[in-house]
């Protein structure tokens, strides 16, 4: 799920690769709020494992088919029913492609329907399936299709009644590890064998959470405030956690925040942006060695601040009287830069070291 105008892609180097990081097409697709709405996207992400449809066995379903161009693709043996069936689904809220009703699996009598999917194994996880069904509207007189579905012998639906409108089945959280074995069988008010159409399948991804809200904008306020920030400087400031920006450190646990900001010797110029004060989490904030200018900003807000190095720079102005009433704060250095005035009183007290 989005959070905004824009989405950050981090792409990283694994343990099966020495070269660099590349990319070489990337394609967004917009999709209707109904589709996989049953996902909690603020704590996951969805993974696809597999989209099939089922009897078919020529080119991949997509796009104009699929008008949000996922890929269904072919997978066909042999208790399949031919591609010449009428079917209208129309009852489908998460809008499958028409075309995948043409074919699908059906028992020729009323005995279980049994097959593995999807053909690999899979990892100890916790899955979303979807499963498409859809009678076909010519072969009403000869009865109803009514099934009960399990999953490797669990209860995934009882009862189910396709119709030609069509029907989708599915679970938000379902446990697996290694391979599923899908069974369809005829319930007690079923005059026809088991029939189903297509399937989805996506793995849970329990996300890492992102940096808290404002401690991102006060960053990326700072960002815009200096000439040559940090090239890395993009994306979430502290996710993952071996990729943080240059010089930034982050807490850990549900609230993540920035704790500290340190770059030193980092050739930097240009001014330091007012918003520092929102990351009110800081412990330590060292810029020395730079070519940073203008005032020193505001940072009273800042209760946690135990360590301000500034020096090395181009500050000008005077030296802000609240530096002194700034608790925590145990080190303060400013020498070498273009401050003006008087040194604050405050700021000659036990237990600061002042440069």
């Amino acid at each position: 799920m989005t959070q905004g105008k824009s989405m950050s892609v981090c792409i990283a180097a694994n343990s099966y690769t020495t070269s660099d990081p590349f990319i070489s097409a990337l394609e967004i697709v917009r999709l209707e709020g109904s589709l996989y709405n049953s996902t909690d996207f603020n704590r996951f992400g969805l993974r696809l494992v597999a989209r099939h449809a089922f009897g078919y066995s020529g080119s991949l379903i997509r796009y104009p088919y699929d008008q949000f161009d996922r890929f269904w693709e072919p997978y066909a043996f042999n208790s399949t029913i031919p591609n010449n069936r009428r079917v209208e689904a129309s009852g489908f809220w998460n809008l499958p492609p028409w075309r995948i009703y043409n074919t699908g699996f059906k028992a020729s009598q009323l005995q279980p329907l049994k097959f593995i999917w999807p053909p690999a194994a899979l990892p100890k996880s916790n899955y979303y399936i979807a499963l498409y069904f859809a009678h076909d509207s010519d072969s009403l007189a000869g009865g109803s299709i009514v099934l009960d579905i399990t999953l490797n012998g669990v209860t995934y639906y009882r009862s189910l009644n396709v119709t030609p409108a069509g029907v989708v089945v599915f679970s938000s959280r379902w446990p697996l590890d290694g391979t599923a074995m899908l069974t369809l069988n005829p319930s007690t008010d079923s005059d026809l064998g088991p029939l189903i159409n297509g399937g989805e399948m996506f793995e849970l991804i329990p996300l890492e959470g992102r940096t808290h809200v404002r401690d991102a904008t006060a960053l990326n306020a700072i960002k815009k405030s200096l000439q040559n920030p940090p090239v890395d400087w993009n994306g979430d400031p502290c996710l993952p956690q071996r990729y943080s920006w240059t010089g930034v450190s982050c807490s850990e646990g549900p609230r993540i925040r920035i704790i500290s900001l340190n770059l030193t010797n980092m050739g930097l110029s240009g001014s330091l942006a007012p918003e520092i004060a929102n990351l009110t989490a800081l412990s330590t904030v060292w810029l020395g060695g730079n070519s940073l200018s203008g005032p020193i900003p505001d940072l009273s807000s800042l209760k946690l601040l135990e360590s301000l190095r500034l020096e090395n720079n181009r500050f000008s102005g005077s030296i802000p009287p609240s530096l002194g009433e700034m608790q925590s704060l145990r080190e303060l250095f400013l020498q070498n830069n273009n401050l003006t005035g008087q040194i604050p009183g405050n700021l000659r007290k036990p237990g600061l070291e002042l440069n």
